[in-house]
This record gives C-alpha cells, sequence and structure tokens, in this order.
C-alpha cells in the first residue's frame, strides 16, 4: 500500500515559488505560515491567498468538484465565493488550489447584524435555485435526509452523560419528542444545494456584521435544506440562523428541523469531545452548544400548521 506524501514547509514553498512572481521568504517569515490545525495541509500566502493541499486521493476529487461548483454557485448568491488563482497536482494525483483570500473574519470572531442576517437569507435563497440537474452533472452527490428520530435518541442519552459532568440541562431534550421528531421528518421534493458544511470558521464576517463570503465548498451535496439552517444555528446561534431561513422563504418545519439537527449534533459533539472520543477545542464546541439553544419564537414542534407547505 503506498501511503500519500506528507507536505513539507520547503514542498509548500517551492509550489507557490512556481505559482507567484513573489518569493514567500523563509519558513517562519510572514509571507508563508500554516493555518490553524490543519497539519500543513492549508497555508497562508502572503496577505491575499489560501493555498489547501489534498491529503488524499478522495479529497483530491472533493477539491476539484469545488472548483466547477463554486462557478456554478457564483452568480446566484449575493456573497463572496472564493477564486481560484491557481490549482493542479502538489503530488501524484494529490490537488492543490491556491485561491484569492476572501477578507474579513470569521462568525465566530463576529456578531451578524440584521443586515448580515439578509445576506444569509440571499445565500440560501441563492442555493435554492442552483439548478440541480447541473449540480448532479459536475459531480455533486444527493445524501438522504437523516433521521432526526435516531438522532434524537443518540442526544438524549449523551445529555445524560453531560448533565452527570454538569454540563448540560438533560431535561431541555425532552422538548423533542418522538412523535414531533416524526412531524420533522424532511417532505417529498425538498431536496437543494447545500453546502453542508456552514460552520463559523466558513462564514466570512465583517466587522460591521455583514457576511462577506461564504469558504469550503467541498461538502456540498443535494439534500435536505435544514442540514444548512443547522449550520447556520451553530455557526451564528438558533434566532439569526431561523430568521435568516425565514426571510429566506423557509417555513417552520424546515426551521425547526435545522434547530434539532444542530441542538442534537452538539450535545453529542461536546459528549465525545470530553469523553475523548473527538477532537476540537472544547472551549468553542460548548460556545456552539450555548448558541443553538438560544430561544426562537417558535419552538414548539406542536405549532406547525397541518400540511403546511415546504417552499
Amino acid at each position: 500500500m503506498t501511503h500519500a506524501p506528507t507536505p513539507t514547509a520547503d514542498t509548500v514553498r517551492r509550489l507557490v515559488r512556481s505559482l507567484l512572481e513573489e518569493g514567500t521568504g523563509g519558513t517562519g517569515g510572514p509571507g508563508l505560515r500554516p493555518v490553524g490545525e490543519e497539519h500543513g495541509y492549508t497555508w497562508w500566502v502572503g496577505t491575499r491567498h489560501v493555498l489547501r493541499l489534498a491529503p488524499d486521493r478522495e479529497a483530491s476529487v472533493r477539491r476539484r468538484r469545488e472548483l466547477r461548483l463554486r462557478e456554478l454557485v457564483r452568480p446566484h448568491v449575493p456573497v463572496a465565493v472564493p477564486a481560484s488563482v491557481a490549482h493542479g497536482d502538489w503530488a501524484p494525483g494529490l490537488a492543490y488550489t491556491l485561491d484569492a483570500l476572501v477578507p474579513g473574519g470569521t462568525a465566530d470572531e463576529h456578531d451578524v447584524s440584521a443586515v448580515g442576517e439578509a445576506d444569509l437569507a440571499g445565500l440560501l435563497t441563492g442555493l435554492r435555485a442552483v439548478p440541480a440537474r447541473q449540480a448532479e452533472a459536475i459531480g455533486v452527490p444527493r445524501t438522504a435526509p437523516r433521521s432526526l428520530e435516531a438522532l434524537r435518541r443518540m442526544a438524549v442519552h449523551a445529555a445524560e452523560r453531560l448533565a452527570a459532568a454538569d454540563e448540560f440541562d438533560a431535561a431541555r431534550l425532552l422538548q423533542l419528542t418522538p412523535p414531533g421528531a416524526a412531524q420533522l421528518a424532511t417532505q417529498p421534493g425538498a431536496a437543494v444545494l447545500t453546502h453542508h458544511g456552514l460552520t463559523g470558521e466558513h462564514v466570512v464576517v465583517s466587522a460591521d456584521g455583514r457576511v462577506r463570503g461564504v469558504l469550503d465548498w467541498t461538502r456540498a451535496a443535494l439534500g435536505d435544506p435544514a442540514e444548512d439552517i443547522a449550520g447556520l444555528a451553530v455557526a451564528v446561534g438558533s434566532p439569526a440562523a431561523v430568521r435568516a431561513a425565514t426571510l429566506a422563504g423557509y417555513g417552520a418545519r424546515p426551521c425547526l428541523r435545522g434547530l434539532w439537527l444542530a441542538r442534537c449534533d452538539t450535545v453529542i459533539r461536546l459528549t465525545d469531545r470530553l469523553e475523548g472520543r473527538a477532537a476540537g477545542t472544547t472551549a468553542l464546541l460548548r460556545t456552539q452548544l450555548r448558541r443553538v439553544w438560544e430561544p426562537i419564537m417558535l419552538e414548539r414542534v406542536t405549532d406547525i400548521e397541518k400540511g403546511e407547505p415546504e417552499p
């Protein structure tokens, strides 16, 4: 079995010098530095570019598909989608993209304003407008909707362990009953293009609260729009996410489904982290848990009108 190579600073420096006219200086210089805890696969290049190296062939397929998908999405959404300056292979069969940096901070650093919520509404509206056939033609997969009831059962057990650690009030999950989870099942024909990875680090927010861009489209899929509503609840809080989804034309069912997907997911993720089964920053996971449990005006599944149409 052949193992994929691990990129080094020298690998990255040589690649960048071949792509850009200006050099990047020394390894520890300001021109070239690794991004966060990406294990050397994502690098800041100066102040205007970011280099992303695929670690394996599966990721390379997603990275190449992302290039085509961004061009398909760009005309439909009101926020910036990263533009590729160069792309190719950094090692045999392993893709890279050098992208222009989208200026701004992240949703983890800046609160989203009312105008920013309108930006998010435009994002959700635009994604729904992308023709499914065109997305499928470039290889975007279809994903089946998750079972909210199965997720609820997992979250109930996780919440009990969080409660034992004095991290969470497990009774809060009792608001979602098995009949309620069944009522929040997806409706036929509801599949749309979803980003499927709207975390705080992927939502670019300026200091004035406007949403300026959305990063990393490698997980995009045709599927349940509630997944993106759930992602926004984690990134910007449940009230802002539900207001944006409502402004985008989504009714109570997908909004509440997204809310409860996010609530169950965050309970499970924090439990897994505290019990050593998953990586991640505990403080961020606690913040995400707090965000998704912020109350919204419409909380009860029983408030959904029978036969409410999907947008």
